[in-house]
């Protein structure tokens, strides 16, 4: 399938625009630029019933947290939630990069949403995002009272990086007995540092993402080459993929992370995790985050949104189901 034609009007328009790559300026510089430019390929900004900034404590120091709330519900409701982290290379993005984002899918879900602000690097190398991640995960948990959210109905996601951060937390949460979460919604998630398939050698320049900013990005978070293949970095690499929540794996066909997107995904389903994938085959990477110009962006949030739905009812269901066999 041939590069969609909107996403050919886009890489356009970037080329023209001549705007520096991350890899040519600092960290802090690029996450300016990436504010920057989110702002010209984002949607109007989607309704919710409820925002809210938070904190938590997190294992160095304080962690920023945006809550959201579904348009159309009540603030006495008791919603499921998704556990959001943010794309962006662990070095750029933030709250404020994926806002639209997050509010999109609070709606497509009909859930809760907690966005987490985790540490970036070059300043938190590995493994700092993931503790935060898990930490804010767990902390959504043991505070479902008070975001008045169902604890029985958790589900993680991100995009890119932060498609692997819910990855990792997955893994995690299975091997820890941490709380059972419902769905693992991974979008064109990076999952293998080692950047040998296919996909990588034939989208290395030329659809956004390139082979350069990828190779910026490991530099600056991860502390060398032992951390490669550690699971936590690659969750490809893991040894044991069974047991974990139901996935939902979106790829972009023109992306140089689809290959191991749909390498996991299969990898997953053999293991006999419950699977859909999805390539939108015309795609770049980011695509979900560029509804404004990428019509296919928002369809992959619809899609998203049925699978939190679904996921969320088979939860829901389980739970009565084991609360019939107590009794």
């Amino acid at each position: 399938m041939p590069l969609d034609p909107q996403a050919v009007t886009l890489l356009e328009r970037i080329k023209v625009a001549n705007a520096p790559q991350y890899w040519e300026v600092s960290a802090p510089q690029a996450r300016e630029l990436y504010m920057k430019t989110r702002a010209a390929v984002s949607p109007p900004l989607p309704e919710v019933a409820h925002v809210e900034n938070m904190r938590m404590p997190g294992p160095a120091g304080e962690i920023a947290l945006r809550y959201y709330r579904a348009h159309g519900t009540k603030a006495d409701d008791l919603l499921p939630v998704l556990v959001y982290f943010h794309g962006g290379g662990w070095v750029i993005g933030d709250l404020d990069t994926h806002d639209n984002l997050c509010r999109a899918l609070a709606n497509a879900g009909r859930c809760a949403v907690v966005s987490v602000d985790y540490r970036l690097a070059p300043e938190h190398k590995f493994p700092g995002a993931v503790d935060d991640s898990i930490a804010a995960t767990h902390w959504v948990h043991a505070n479902a009272a008070r975001l008045k959210v169902d604890e029985s109905r958790i589900a993680v996601g991100g995009d890119s990086a932060g498609g692997n951060l819910a990855a990792v937390v997955s893994l995690h949460f299975r091997d820890t007995w941490g709380p059972k979460l419902s769905l693992q919604l991974l979008a064109y998630p990076a999952l293998d540092f080692t950047n040998t398939t296919a996909s990588h050698r034939d989208f290395a320049d030329g659809y956004l993402l390139t082979k350069k900013s990828m190779e910026w990005f490991a530099e600056q978070y991860l502390n060398g080459p032992q951390d490669v293949r550690d699971w936590r970095a690659s969750p490809i690499f893991a040894a044991d993929l069974s047991k974990l929540p139901p996935a939902f794996v979106i790829t972009a066909g023109f992306d140089p992370l689809r290959d191991e997107g749909k390498a996991f995904a299969e990898k997953l389903q053999a293991a006999g995790v419950s699977v859909t994938y999805e390539c939108f085959e015309g795609m770049i990477h980011g695509f979900m985050g560029m509804g404004g110009v990428l019509a296919a962006g928002n369809h992959a949030i619809y899609r998203a949104g049925q699978a939190l739905r679904t996921a969320f009812a088979s939860a829901s269901e389980s739970q009565t189901a084991a609360l019939h066999r107590t009794r």
